[in-house]
């Protein structure tokens, strides 16, 4: 009988009941929240991947060579994110092992949050609400003083189904939404009525930078102190793709210099974000500990998607959602 590896207790106990349709299901008993982003053992990792047929992961839990190597078994990785920088997909391939992911079902709770991270700083709410709880808010009303969004403009970089999602929110409030993408997607700037800009007019001319690209190789450290220093002063910057698109010194040198207004991060280059870091410090930054995907109903559906990959592989011999 298939052996079906599950990384996480307690996830919905709709994805179980899916997985037992196609084989046997082991679950590690993890210990703590399921979408914690703390990796299991890699020992753990590497006998499932020894005696199991599939794994079924979440971010943190790295697949990489070394586990790939113990596989002999193992046919297919379905991980719980659209985000597949935990795995070595290219030597999976190799290996003979499908790789399956997420995709689609997070744009709207991302979108929701970058949207909800652009607000609240450039209005100064998670400023305003510390200030309020220390009892400070009354003679400071001039540093709680933000920017209207309407008439803005408002760039995109990275038009997946996470950027288009935040173009369609943004334009709501009537900002001027331009983008710049690896692929230029005609059809989108048809239906919304935004625009491609190439990547420096981009940064030069945009009130808000709004980060959705894809971690990849090439996009490792994709916004360093070139490009940062290409950024129209006074701007603010949201990342809610993944820190290490980010070179974290170069934003900070921005952010300390003036060159940007504030920034607003979802996700950083070292997660979580260690006790005292210097973002945490600076007025002008509102953090969240990479919650885009949080919300119950969108976390409950990708967990079934994950399962239904599995189910579809073993049924059809493809999953759903390759990578």
């Amino acid at each position: 009988m298939r052996c079906i590896f599950v990384t996480r207790d307690r996830f919905p106990s709709s994805m179980y009941k899916k997985l037992e349709e196609v084989g046997r299901v082991e679950v590690h008993p993890y210990g703590e929240s399921p979408w914690s982003t703390r990796g299991v053992p890699k020992e753990v990792l590497r006998d499932a991947a020894r005696r199991c047929d599939a794994l079924v992961i979440y971010i943190g839990d790295l697949v990489d060579r070394e586990v790939l190597d113990a596989a002999e078994r193992l046919k297919i990785v379905s991980t719980v994110s659209v985000g597949v920088d935990h795995i070595d997909v290219e030597y999976a391939k190799r290996r003979g092992v499908a790789v399956a992911h997420t995709p689609y079902v997070l744009a709207d709770a991302v979108a929701d949050l970058a949207v909800g991270l652009l607000i609240a700083v450039a209005r100064k709410i998670a400023l305003g609400d510390r200030l309020i709880r220390e009892g400070k808010a009354a003679p400071v009303w001039g540093s709680l003083m933000g920017v209207d969004l309407k008439g803005k403009r408002a760039g995109i970089v990275g038009l997946g189904n996470i950027g288009v999602a935040v173009a369609r929110r943004l334009l709501a409030f009537g900002m001027e939404v331009v983008y710049w993408s690896r692929r230029r997607k005609p059809e989108v700037e048809f239906a919304l009525g935004i625009k491609y800009v190439d990547l420096d007019e981009l940064l030069a001319t945009s009130d808000f930078v709004v980060v959705a690209l894809a971690l990849t190789p090439e996009t490792e450290r994709f916004f360093d102190r070139e490009k940062f220093g290409k950024v129209k002063r006074g701007a603010f910057f949201i990342n809610v793709g993944r820190g290490r698109l980010v070179d974290t010194e170069a934003l900070l040198e921005a952010l300390e210099d003036g060159r940007l207004a504030g920034a607003a991060l979802d996700v950083f280059d070292v997660e979580p974000l260690p006790p005292g870091h210097r973002l945490a410090r600076l007025d002008n930054v509102v953090l969240t500990p990479h919650i885009g995907s949080a919300a119950v109903e969108t976390r409950e559906r990708m967990a079934e998607l994950a399962a239904e990959n599995v189910v579809a592989f073993f049924k059809t011999g493809r999953p759903l959602y390759a990578v």
